[in-house]
């Protein structure tokens, strides 16, 4: 027979790489929220999930329970294979631990795979990353990393989290990039995804000597960053990165790709146009519907993006910000590097 399992549990074995999580909720559910890094194998696709809860709301438990029965036994051998093809032991869970991760784990458990039902399911991690969330303290240093639109930011941070320095993506986890465009050819995350990615990293950061984000507003696309971490950026030293525009220019053209939604960048163009003075405006919105995206974007950075970045820059304190001129994305990573050793007390995680 499966054993229930905790939350704690759970992520202590994930964390020893001892237990593969899954989620056997459809794949609507799953794409809304989930533990990170768990797979997704429906018990019931969308459709027949919609169909299950009809019938329990409309008629009764028995039917519902009887039409899933049906709909799960047509397609066991399948399932279960998929789960065979899993090494080790497994977790399952569905939204609070109930009919769905019950029968799977049940199932599984006949079948001679080793399998661990997580106790309250979805609902139950949930209310662990919102305690976690609501208690936490963070006692190290940020050094936020600042500056003009297009200066590739996120991109340095990639860089620098690949090589193992305690960042924080902010925009990875929300699937936004803070902009009026930040949305566009992404997927945009909710709350509940951006909680988890932010929780799941901070435990993967541990005791680092430092964190490094990006300076970001209090809501990044559809989600509000928590207070601690806006704390942190007042804080915090802000290196002020400064690149070429052509640069600038050019790392949005190859992010954002202009031109395969063209669409998506009018109809945010629209948000803020009245925003511009004219006749900048109008010649923003002439190139955008020209496919001359070069220079929408080069107008956009000098008369709107760049004014307000400066106005921030004003009322930073000179202590408290770092200027790193540089070239390139590379070369901007490299001094950053430079600075940071420089810093007592920020050994490289």
């Amino acid at each position: 027979m499966f054993q229930d399992i905790t939350i704690e549990e759970l992520l202590k074995k994930r964390a020893r790489g001892e237990i593969t999580t899954i989620d056997v909720r459809s794949p609507s559910e799953y794409r809304n929220a989930t533990i990170p890094g768990s797979m997704n194998i429906p018990l019931f696709n969308d459709e027949e999930r919609a169909e299950v809860g009809t019938l329990y709301k409309q008629v009764g438990t028995e039917q519902a329970k009887t039409r899933g029965l049906e709909i799960a036994s047509a397609k066991l051998p399948d399932f279960i294979a998929k789960f065979q093809q899993i090494e080790g032991p497994k977790a399952v869970f569905c939204w609070r631990g109930g009919m769905r991760s019950k029968t799977t784990a049940t199932v599984l458990s006949l079948m001679g795979v080793q399998t661990y039902r997580l106790a309250g399911g979805v609902r139950a991690y949930r209310q662990w990353i919102v305690e976690e969330l609501g208690q936490l303290q963070l006692n190290t240093p940020a050094f936020v990393l600042n500056g003009h639109t297009g200066n590739g930011k996120t991109l340095m941070l990639e860089k620098l989290q690949r090589e193992g320095y305690p960042v924080i993506d902010l925009e990875g986890m929300a699937g936004h990039r803070g902009s009026v465009f930040g949305g566009i050819g992404l997927q945009v995350n909710n709350q509940k995804a951006f909680d988890s990615l932010l929780i799941e990293r901070l435990n993967e950061i541990g005791q680092a000597p430092y964190i490094l984000f990006e300076a970001e507003s209090r809501r990044i696309g559809k989600v509000e960053v928590p207070a601690f971490l806006l704390d942190k950026k007042e804080q915090g030293v802000h290196l002020w990165v400064e690149l070429p525009m052509a640069e600038r220019v050019r790392h949005i053209m190859e992010d954002y790709r202009p031109a395969e939604h063209k669409e998506e960048c009018l109809s945010a163009f629209e948000r803020i146009k009245a925003h511009i003075h004219q006749p900048i405006g109008v010649q923003i919105e002439e190139a955008l519907h020209g496919d001359q995206y070069e220079q929408a974007i080069a107008l956009l950075l000098e008369y709107y993006y760049d004014p307000k970045y400066q106005y921030s820059a004003d009322k930073m304190k000179d202590t408290q910000r770092v200027i790193i001129q540089a070239g390139n994305v590379n070369e901007a990573v490299g001094k950053i590097k430079e600075y940071l050793a420089s810093v007592p007390n920020t050994v490289q995680s």
